[in-house]
């Protein structure tokens, strides 16, 4: 007699979904949450302070603590982590090679990280696999796949803006000639490389803090933008932004400056235009090198989208070359919010699935 396939000891049990962790390690919070290969979630999410201060041993138990959360909390279990963290990332060594704002103080003077081996201490008090990565390319490997690259895009070039200017560069087979997998992400030879926002635009310009002057980020980071509006207020320039922070010019902030635009306010709107300018240069001068088909801006300053963006459409028609111009899409990147982990997840996913191949 056949047994009956509806029967409780012969049901066939659904294939179990594999999920990954993925972690934002930033100098205020360490986040970290489960997800599945399509980018939802598998769990709920875990912030604690990353304690970015407070010296080597403190950081990794934050860090170590937020993912164990993560792991026991996830819907089936992780086959990986992927990390992404400020600053100069050697994922073949799992050594960070520098990150400024990680380290601790000592007799007064504040010593960053150096070289400092991040894998092989978390693996081994987590017992998983663990994959490493700069935030920025890691922000950009994520748009790719669960963002504005829909993971088919031909080449996707990221700008993030907030207090500095990150970038990345995801290119599929298409874009390369050669033998090639993909997506691949662009790190450079010592896997320090697509530090779009220390390309030099304006020789002699504003200083950023890496030590150049004129580059990207000094012309249009947060302060950047802050800066421009305040000047022009304490030259008595009138706008509703000295209504809005009461006078206290210390009080200004994107948002207040977007805020302002918003009940159409020249000064404001004319601080946005000439960001929006610079961004422009450095996107038409990207599109030149990278030729991408989506050209994305992340950071939450990139929400003054009519403001910010649309002149940086305008200056970066005038750099590009048409025909590149023509095809590439410039749009605010569709993950804000949690792009480091979803990043972070992104790597850990192409890791595990060529490496089970």
């Amino acid at each position: 007699m056949t047994p009956d396939l509806l029967d409780s000891d012969a049901r066939i049990s659904p294939v179990q979904r594999e999920c990954v962790i993925g972690v934002d390690l930033g100098g205020t919070n360490v986040r970290a949450g489960a997800f599945y290969e399509d980018g939802s979630p598998a769990g709920p999410k875990f912030s604690h302070p990353s304690r970015a201060q407070s010296g080597t041993s403190a950081i990794l138990d934050s860090i170590s603590n937020t993912i164990s959360q993560a792991m026991n909390a996830a819907e089936t279990k992780p086959v990986r982590v992927g990390m992404a963290v400020p600053g100069h990332i050697d994922n073949h060594t799992g050594v960070v090679r520098w990150a400024p704002n990680f380290g601790e103080t000592v007799d007064g003077v504040f010593h960053n990280w150096n070289d400092v081996p991040l894998r092989q201490p978390l693996e081994k008090s987590l017992g998983i696999d663990i994959e490493l990565g700069n935030d920025a390319n890691l922000a950009a490997f994520g748009e790719y796949k669960f963002g504005s690259g829909k993971n088919e895009a031909k080449c996707l070039v990221l700008l993030t803006i907030g207090t500095g200017i990150g970038g990345g560069v995801i290119m599929s087979p298409e874009a390369v000639e050669g033998e090639a997998r993909g997506p691949m992400m662009l790190v450079g030879g010592n896997q320090g490389g697509a530090e779009l926002g220390h390309t030099v635009i304006l020789d002699g310009g504003p200083p950023c803090l890496a030590g150049t002057y004129g580059a990207v980020e000094g012309l249009v980071q947060r302060d950047a933008i802050v800066e421009r509006a305040t000047l022009r207020l304490r030259r008595g320039r009138e706008s509703v932004i000295d209504e809005m922070v009461e006078g206290d010019l210390s009080k200004i902030t994107p948002r207040i400056i977007f805020d302002a635009a918003e009940k159409g306010d020249e000064l404001a709107i004319q601080v946005f235009a000439e960001v929006g300018h610079y961004l422009g240069v450095a996107m038409g001068n990207f599109i030149n090198v990278f030729n991408p088909d989506v050209l994305a801006v992340g950071g939450q300053i990139a929400k003054a989208e009519k403001y910010l963006i649309e002149p940086a459409r305008k200056a970066a028609r005038d750099v590009a070359i048409p025909s590149l111009f023509r095809d590439v899409r410039i749009v605010v990147a569709e993950q804000l919010d949690d792009a480091g982990m979803l990043g972070g997840a992104a790597l850990a996913l192409e890791k595990h699935k060529w490496k089970t191949r």
